[in-house]
């Protein structure tokens, strides 16, 4: 486990964010890390659909989902 420094008007919208939506902050960063790095490599998918990716892929590690959605793409 790492830190990361952000800054505190992002840290406040985590906050914000994990409360309404039941997750913890830390779980809250995860989840936008995911959809982020997914949205970056796959621009042509809404964001309803990378959440239903990530719904229906249960990878633990970001480098596993990635992997699992795009083989050929991934190779490491």
């Amino acid at each position: 486990m790492g830190i990361v420094k952000i800054s505190d008007d992002l840290h406040e919208d985590l906050r914000e964010a994990s409360r309404v939506m039941a997750r913890s902050i830390n779980a809250q960063a995860e989840f936008w890390i995911r959809v982020g790095m997914l949205a970056e490599l796959h621009p042509q998918l809404s964001y309803q659909q990378l959440c239903r990716k990530l719904l229906k892929n249960k990878s633990s590690t970001l480098q596993d989902l990635l992997n699992e959605l795009d083989p050929s793409e991934n190779p490491g």
